[in-house]
Order: structure tokens, then C-alpha cells, then sequence
């Protein structure tokens, strides 16, 4: 009988766990001076001479990129589409999760040296960057995380099925995170960026599973 229970709780998380994210119930932090919102995509105009990084390497803290988020506790899977007219040294685009100034996760695609990418910044009160080149120039690009516990998982697709992990990093759970999309422009005037298909996913916590499992028996 209790296994019985156990399953159909269960079931009931999985089968209300998928959603797409309105994005018009999302808000901004440093809002660029030009975007839209159309057939759920958001397309900005990344604002010139900004960024994201604390302290290490460059000597400098930044935060004043634009950042359009929504906020989710627990854990998740969230994923997007990322295409972008890039066009200097840094401009950069994708996915970030972020817990505060001094705690957060940006991976998407960076441009570097005339070539594309696929780059991961992990920071907690510093920062350290993590880059994948690529071979060529893509069209666009999917990124995916997948927070579990106290890890983050990130993922890279060229078609959003066969995803390809480039980055596992720490990211402190039991904490609200601010979900959203991020594009930033260190070096250059601006450029713009395109996301599509924006989705949060929710994750039965891992840990109450493995307690109603236990407890189940």
C-alpha cells in the first residue's frame, strides 16, 4: 500500500513539473535601452561596455549587464536557444543563475579572438572562466542547467536533442535562485541576441524523494 502511495506522489510531481516560462511575468536587472518581447521570444540590444565578473585575474568587479530573470527555489532544469549577432572580443550570451553579486553561474557563448565559444564563468566571490572552442561558427546554440542539491550541471546542443555537458559547478541549494537570460557586451558597442523556447522545468527535491522512498517501504 505505502509503495503505491509512494508512486502516485511521484507521478504527481513529474506530471506538473513541465512548464514554459511566461516571459512577460519575468523582470529586468539592468534593463537594456532596447528590447522586445514577440511570439515568446525576447530580443535585446545588449548594452556597450558591460559584464559580469568579480575580481580575479582582471583586478576589477563588474555587475551591470542585462539580466532578465525569474526566481525559483528548489531544484530544476531550465533550457533556451540563443542566437546572436556577434561581433567583438567578449560579446557574449545565455543562460545565468544567480544567487547575489557575489554568487552566480553564466554559460552560453562567447566570442574570442574572431571564433566562437561555448563559455562557462562560475563565480563566487571571484570569478574563473572555462572556454570550449569551436570549430566553426554556429547558427545558434541551446544551453541547459540542471541544478541538483548543491551542483549545477551545464549542458551545450546544436539541435536540443544530444546535449553535451561543459561544466559541473557548486552552487549553494536550499537557496532562491534568479533564473533568466543574460547577454553582455565588455569591449564593444552593443549587439543584438535572440532567445526562444525559454523553459523551467521543476525537480521533485531529491532528497524528499529518497525520504518518501525510504519511509514508503
Amino acid at each position: 500500500m505505502k509503495k503505491t502511495v509512494f508512486a502516485g506522489l511521484v507521478f504527481a510531481m513529474f506530471s506538473s513539473s513541465v512548464m514554459a516560462q511566461t516571459l512577460e511575468k519575468m523582470q529586468w536587472f539592468n534593463e537594456p535601452a532596447q528590447w522586445e518581447i514577440k511570439d515568446n521570444a525576447l530580443t535585446m540590444s545588449v548594452t556597450p561596455k558591460s559584464d559580469y565578473w568579480r575580481i580575479s585575474h582582471y583586478g576589477f568587479t563588474v555587475d551591470d549587464a542585462p539580466f532578465y530573470y525569474t526566481t525559483y527555489g528548489g531544484e530544476f532544469e531550465v533550457k533556451v536557444k540563443v542566437t546572436g549577432d556577434y561581433k567583438v572580443r567578449f560579446d557574449q550570451a545565455g543562460l545565468m543563475l544567480r544567487i547575489d553579486h557575489e554568487n552566480y553561474i553564466k554559460a552560453g557563448i562567447e566570442f574570442v579572438d574572431g571564433k566562437y565559444n561555448l563559455s562557462t564563468v562560475v563565480t563566487h566571490n571571484t570569478s574563473d572562466w572555462s572556454v570550449i572552442t569551436l570549430d566553426k561558427p554556429v547558427p545558434y546554440i541551446w544551453i541547459k542547467a540542471v541544478r541538483r542539491l548543491d551542483a549545477v550541471e551545464v549542458f551545450y546542443s546544436f539541435d536540443d536533442k544530444e546535449y553535451t555537458m561543459m561544466r559541473n559547478a557548486w552552487l549553494q541549494d536550499n537557496t532562491p535562485v534568479m533564473v533568466g537570460l543574460m547577454g553582455a557586451c565588455p569591449d564593444g558597442e552593443g549587439f543584438n541576441v535572440t532567445f526562444e523556447h525559454f523553459q523551467v522545468k521543476h525537480l521533485p527535491d531529491q532528497r524528499r524523494l529518497e525520504w518518501l522512498k525510504k519511509n514508503a517501504e
